[in-house]
Order: structure tokens, then C-alpha cells, then sequence
């Protein structure tokens, strides 16, 4: 039993394997063919964009969809190939390739290894949470950057010249100069696989679109003869089962790629939760971040072992699973199979396949991460997400992938250390049911006079222990009538011991007291007076005066005469009384 509890720790798609059952095997074979059918397509053209061969993208979805399948908690998502995974690969080894394409394949290992080994490193410590890290807006910025970044560096397959300049805005403003090099074949290909796209969305959506539209591109190639129309394929791919290998570390390119691989790891985490919860919730059951976490690390280390790139969840493959009514992680593994037997097999009419006919499929995939509107409609729900969001779109499109990937990570640490360096904070009323609620919100609650309550809505440490000093003292000044009490509602700030809150707090105590102000704690009695004593600051009548809750607190403290000791403040009579104001406390909450 504990090594099944044990194995389930750490292998759950396996655990859901072995409990199958006989109902789901048709929906998930017929779930996994509809996946690899639209897998196939967009694997090769996202190793097209990744920099490497198309026989690159099919390896990454092979040993990663196994290796998801036994690891990973989600029974819905589909890891393989992802556009934003692939153009931030290619930004990074790109310029460290330096034009050399087997220099290039092997980075590309290289930074997929040590993309799944920050993944595993995350998940040992627990970081899950870190799905909750970068925010929804600063993602929304960065993906809608990343598509309008591929959408313009695909032009050139599409329209068949090549770009001299590296830059997203230097290749916009170049566009003009490159009207005359249009290739029109090229063109006229890339216009017959968007159609047959459309198409077949608009009267079959059913079908896999992607797959329809290269299929007609490479049989038209195949029929006339890409070299007759002198449009760029894909070419004769090996092939074969890949020669598993350990990547290469020279400790120069680990310096060189260790943030991009850190950055890397982070998006493509971030990215698959927002897939893996979304269709968890809709099928009513829950998945570990810190699980999913080790098994994309897994994921990526079995990619890199079998020559592929990094992946990451895929929300339109998942869509797909999730429609054709998927029920476990067997979707996955068949999916994996059918790729694995074209990518042994069946390789041969796929290089007959155009590169513009590719480049429409990832400008459609790319599109598909837009969302404009969404980030227009952040200015009426919130105007700091909005701004947010949109300086990291910018950021992405003047400074490039990996800055603006970079500087994402840096305004999502930089919106958390504001929330917590500076919350919110209340003032705290009574209504005329004796009911504790904020001040302001609701005209029936009153302040209590010479009694000041404050709630400072985030854990006290060093780094806002001033501030936490500076907003009473500025409250209490404020106050035309400079109260007698201050009561201050322990349950939301005191969360853990800190020796720099500690000393604010016996400061704050000894200017309290030079005015003539009690001061009071309400809540963590037994932690707060243990805390207390330790940093050596006096509890009780001569000291800071230390209760339950806010309710004995204002029962046991008068306006009008120096409140009685902590020692005195239960009153048994009125122990029920009690218990059943902290319910309605909260419950107002």
C-alpha cells in the first residue's frame, strides 16, 4: 500500500492507467488519432520555426507525450510543440549557432535539457505556485508580443524572400523594400493552403484543417514538381527511430543559456496550467502544480534524450482531446503512437511539403494566441493589469523575445513585492447588530469612539514593517478626536515570527504609549504573547494588552478607563456570546 501511495506521488498518469476503465478505450482512441492528425502538421512547422529539421518536431512529441501520460496529473492537456516555446528557442540559439545547423540542433538539446532540468529543480522545492506568478495580463501581453513576432518573421516564407534584417521593427519597416522580391508561386501556394484552411473550418471544423491544408499544398508540389515551380520544401527527411544521446553542457553555453532555459522553464509552466485548469475545472476534478511542474521537466529531458526541442502544454490540441471526448491519459500514448509510426515510416510524401504552406499554418496557430480585445477590455476592469500587460506586448516588440520575456518575469516579482510592500489597509466599525465590518462600505457602520481598529491586509515582514508603523501613526494623527485604544487586528499581519516586526513593534508601542494611547493585539493570543516576550517587550497592564479576537477586545476595553489586563479578559458568562460573534465575523468577511 505505501508503495502505491508512493508510486501515485510521483507517477499519477500511471496510477489512472492502471485503474482504467473498459468504457473509455474507444473515446480515447479515437480521441488520440484526432490528435495526432492536427500534432503532425504543427510539429514540423514549429521545427521549421524552432530553426531545426521537420523530423525534429515529430521526436518532440513522441517520448514527451509518453512521459506526460505517467507523470503528469491533468487527464485532458496534451504537451508537444508550442509557438512561443519554439520562437524563444530560436531567439536564444540563433545568434550562439552562428550559421552552423548542427552547432544549432545541438543547442537546442542542450537548452531543452536544461529547461526540464529547472522544471525538476521547481518541483523539488515545491514552486507550483509559481502558476500564479506571472499574471494573467502580463501573460496576455506576452503571447499576443510572441504571435505578432512570428507572424512578421513567416512573411518571408510565405512571400519567398529571405530577411536581412533581425529586428521585429526593422523587418516591419523593410517590408516595402521587399515588394519586388516576391515570389509569386511561392505565394500562390501559400494563398491555396489558407484556403483550403478556411474552408474546411468554415464547413467541416470537425476535420483537421491543418493537415487538410498541407496535404493539398504537398500534392499539388508532387504532382508539377517543386523544382518546376522552384518553391522551397521541406525536403527528404531520415527519419527512423532517434539515436537517444546526452546533450552536450560546455560550461560557456551553460552560462550563455541558463536565464534563457530559467525563462524558458517559467512561460512554458505558466502557459500549460492556464490549459491544465481550465479543462480540470471543466471536468470536475484537480491537478498538483508541483506534479505538473516534474512531469513537463520530465517531458523536456525525454525530448532532449530523443534529439527534440522544448514543449509545453498545447490548449489547441487539448481542445481537440477534450472534443472528441478523451477520459485519461491513454490519449496521449496513442497519440504519441501514431506520430511515432509516420515518423518511422511514412516520412517520405512529407517532403513534398511547401515551407509557405508551413508558414500559414504557424501565422493561423499564431493568431490563435491574440486576444486584442481582451487586453483593450483590461482598461474599464482594472487599469494597472492594463498598462501592465500592454508595456510587456511593447516590450516584446521593440526589445525582442528574450528581453521581453525577461522583463515580464521582473514586472510580475515587482507586482507582487508592491501588494505585499504596500496593501490595503482598513479602519474597522461596528454596526447596530454589534457586528465588526469596514469603515466606509456601508453607511450603518460607525467608528467606536476613542477606539481605533486596523486591519493591514498583508504578513508583516522587514521589508514593510516601516511602512505598517508609518499608516497607524498617520491614522492616529488624522483622527480629530486622537483615540485612547488602538486595537489591532493580529489574524491578518502577524503570520510568522520576524525580529525586524518585532522591534517595529516595541517602538510603535513606546510612542503609542508617550501619547497616551493603549495599544492592543486581537487574535494569535498564545503566538503574539509568546512572540512578544521573547523580543522582550512587556504583555499586560504595563504593556501591550494581547486578546482572542476583536470582540473581547472591544468588550474588554473602555474609552473611557485604562483597559484591564490580557490576564482578565475571559469572562465564561459570555463565552457563547463570544463564539458567536467571531461566526458572524467571519461570515462577514
Amino acid at each position: 500500500m505505501d508503495n502505491f501511495f508512493s508510486l501515485g506521488r510521483w507517477m499519477p498518469g500511471l496510477v489512472v492507467l492502471l485503474g482504467y476503465q473498459r468504457a473509455w478505450l474507444l473515446p480515447d482512441i479515437r480521441a488520440g488519432v484526432s490528435v495526432a492528425a492536427v500534432a503532425l502538421p504543427v510539429a514540423i512547422a514549429y521545427a521549421e520555426l524552432a530553426g531545426v529539421g521537420a523530423v525534429v518536431g515529430l521526436y518532440s512529441c513522441i517520448l514527451p507525450m509518453i512521459a506526460y501520460a505517467l507523470f503528469g496529473s491533468s487527464r485532458q492537456l496534451i504537451v508537444g510543440p508550442d509557438a512561443a516555446t519554439c520562437a524563444v528557442i530560436a531567439a536564444v540559439v540563433t545568434p550562439l549557432a552562428a550559421g552552423d545547423a548542427s552547432r544549432h540542433w545541438q543547442l537546442v538539446m542542450t537548452m531543452t535539457a536544461m529547461t526540464g532540468f529547472w522544471c525538476l529543480v521547481a518541483s523539488r522545492f515545491k514552486l507550483g505556485v509559481l502558476a500564479d506568478f506571472l499574471s494573467r495580463p502580463i501573460l496576455m501581453g506576452l503571447l499576443n508580443g510572441v504571435a505578432i513576432t512570428i507572424i512578421v518573421g513567416q512573411l518571408s516564407s510565405i512571400f519567398g524572400f529571405t530577411f536581412a534584417e533581425t529586428g521585429l521593427i526593422e523587418r516591419v519597416l523593410a517590408v516595402p523594400d521587399y515588394v519586388s522580391l516576391v515570389h509569386v508561386p511561392t505565394l500562390g501556394i501559400g494563398l491555396l493552403t489558407l484556403t483550403v484552411m478556411l474552408l474546411c473550418r468554415r464547413f467541416r471544423p470537425q476535420l483537421p484543417s491543418s493537415l487538410l491544408g498541407l496535404a493539398v499544398a504537398a500534392t499539388l508540389l508532387w504532382f508539377m514538381g517543386p523544382q518546376r515551380l522552384e518553391v522551397a520544401v521541406v525536403g527528404t527527411l531520415s527519419g527512423g527511430i532517434p539515436r537517444l544521446q546526452i546533450p552536450e553542457f560546455p560550461p560557456g553555453l551553460i552560462r550563455e543559456l541558463v536565464l534563457p532555459a530559467l525563462n524558458l522553464a517559467m512561460v512554458s509552466f505558466v502557459s500549460m496550467m492556464l490549459t491544465a485548469r481550465s479543462f480540470a475545472a471543466k471536468n470536475g476534478y484537480d491537478i498538483d502544480a508541483d506534479k505538473e511542474f516534474r512531469a513537463l521537466g520530465f517531458a523536456n529531458l525525454a525530448s532532449a534524450l530523443s534529439q527534440g526541442f522544448a514543449i509545453s502544454g498545447a490548449d489547441s490540441r487539448t481542445a481537440v482531446n477534450d472534443a472528441n471526448g478523451g477520459k485519461s491519459q491513454l490519449v496521449s500514448i496513442v497519440a504519441a503512437l501514431v506520430i511515432a509510426v509516420v515518423t518511422f515510416f511514412l516520412t517520405s510524401p512529407l517532403q513534398y511539403i511547401p515551407t509557405a504552406a508551413l508558414g500559414v499554418v504557424l501565422v493561423m496557430a499564431s493568431l490563435s494566441l491574440t486576444d486584442f480585445r481582451g487586453l483593450w477590455a483590461l482598461r474599464h476592469s482594472d487599469n494597472a493589469a492594463f498598462w501592465l500587460a500592454w508595456i510587456t506586448f511593447a516590450s516584446v516588440l521593440f526589445m525582442g523575445v528574450i528581453p521581453g520575456i525577461t522583463l515580464a518575469v521582473l514586472l510580475g516579482l515587482f507586482q507582487f513585492l508592491r501588494n505585499v510592500m504596500r496593501p490595503t489597509d482598513q479602519l474597522m466599525g461596528m454596526n447596530g447588530e454589534g457586528v465588526v465590518h469596514t469603515l466606509g462600505h456601508n453607511e450603518e457602520v460607525k467608528a467606536i469612539t476613542g477606539v481605533l481598529i486596523y486591519r493591514f491586509n498583508s504578513p508583516l515582514t522587514y521589508f514593510n514593517a516601516a511602512y505598517f508603523k508609518r499608516r497607524v501613526l498617520q491614522l492616529l494623527t488624522g483622527e480629530a478626536h486622537p483615540p485612547k485604544c488602538l486595537i489591532i487586528d493580529a489574524v491578518s499581519c502577524f503570520t510568522h515570527q520576524d525580529i525586524s516586526v518585532m522591534s517595529m513593534v516595541g517602538e510603535l508601542h513606546k510612542e503609542l504609549k508617550r501619547r497616551g494611547i493603549h495599544m492592543v493585539m486581537a487574535g494569535r493570543r498564545g503566538q503574539m504573547t509568546h512572540w512578544l516576550k521573547q523580543a522582550g517587550i512587556r504583555v499586560g497592564e504595563e504593556g501591550i494588552l494581547v486578546y482572542p479576537d476583536l470582540y473581547q477586545a472591544l468588550r474588554m476595553t473602555r474609552a473611557d478607563r485604562e483597559p484591564p489586563p490580557a490576564a482578565e479578559s475571559r469572562d465564561p458568562v459570555e463565552a457563547p456570546e463570544v463564539a458567536s460573534a467571531v461566526f458572524r465575523q467571519q461570515e462577514s468577511s
